[in-house]
């Protein structure tokens, strides 16, 4: 048995909503050397299983320009049903099962009653998931592969700028969100090999002290650190690698598509909160020419509120 993590975000370049970040745990029949194929094989089970013959894969090709957000929605909804949490009725339902593996909670943003009040499923058709997502189990299970556990850490802005003033960069926070996510998850690790995937932190090529600092590792070897991937070994029967397009593999797949169902979640929260301060003011996704925009049309509603543009803009 092997346990396999996967983990990604959404939101790492806008100014404004929060950076997301999501991790997957799977329980893999086979060595570390077979997973990949395991779970090629279980990613191919389960699309021949969804409307429109895929269920996962990476975010950014289910969900772009505003359309897709039934499939998005499909996917992570299915995914939080077999990691055994329910279908959950509301914002809150999904938070409380997918942080429930003790992380801290972060400063609540201005539009967090917006957030609260938010029902789910948003798409009609999604109320299906808990038939689909029986089906998939039995499936997956047929190839030795049982996903364990979805974990997520929403860091809104408040919490964001803290971070950059204590001295961490951009990338910084990332790497840490993320390994400190992976920590938590390889910790349910009985005795097996523990294989982590991430996709790569913006451009950083080296995470030998971010993956001893998040495992409390004394040792971590580096075994390649290339433009396309950087793996280490952390222990005897522990491994981690950051590559390039790390979404094509199902845990990451996954881990990605729930950071990027939050952060829009949270955008519709966003934009529900401010857009009810101020008749006409245009939704924005947050990223950085809009969010420009967004600022300059914005600020009476947010001085008007008293609210700082900390709790509301990510300084980088």
């Amino acid at each position: 048995m092997t346990l396999v993590i996967g983990t990604d975000e959404a939101g790492y370049g806008p100014n404004l909503g929060p950076l997301v970040v999501a991790a997957t745990a799977w329980r893999i029949e086979a060595g570390p050397e077979a997973v990949e194929d395991r779970l090629a094989r279980a990613l191919e089970e389960a699309g021949r299983l969804a409307p429109g013959g895929r269920l996962w894969g990476d975010s950014k090709l289910i969900y772009r320009g505003g359309s897709g957000f039934e499939g998005l929605e499909r996917g992570v909804l299915v995914a939080v049903a077999l990691a055994g949490q329910g279908l959950p009725a509301s914002w809150r339902d999904l938070i409380a099962g997918l942080a429930a593996d003790g992380s801290e909670p972060t400063t609540p943003p201005p539009e967090q009653a917006s957030l609260e009040g938010l029902s789910l499923p948003r798409h009609q058709a999604t109320d299906a998931c808990p038939e689909l997502a029986a089906v998939v189990e039995s499936r997956l299970a047929a190839t030795g592969v049982c996903l364990e556990a979805v974990r997520c850490r929403l860091v809104q802005p408040a919490e964001f700028n803290r971070l950059l003033d204590e001295g961490l960069n951009k990338s910084d926070i990332l790497s840490r969100i993320t390994l400190e996510l992976a920590a938590r998850l390889a910790a349910q690790a009985h005795d097996e090999p523990v294989v982590i995937w991430c996709d790569r932190h913006g451009g950083r090529r080296r995470y030998a002290a971010q993956v001893a600092r998040a495992f409390d590792a004394p040792l971590v070897q580096p075994l390649s650190e290339t433009a396309s991937s950087s793996r280490y070994a952390c222990g005897a029967s522990r491994t981690i690698e950051f590559s390039v397009a790390g979404e094509s593999r199902l845990p990451v797949a996954v881990a990605s598509m729930t950071a990027k169902y939050l952060r829009e979640l949270s955008m519709q929260a966003f934009n529900g909160h401010w857009g009810s301060r101020q008749a006409g003011l245009k939704p924005t996704a947050g990223y950085p020419v809009d969010a420009v925009r967004w600022r300059a049309e914005g600020a009476a509603a947010v001085e008007s509120a008293g609210t700082s543009w900390d709790a509301v803009w990510r300084r980088a």
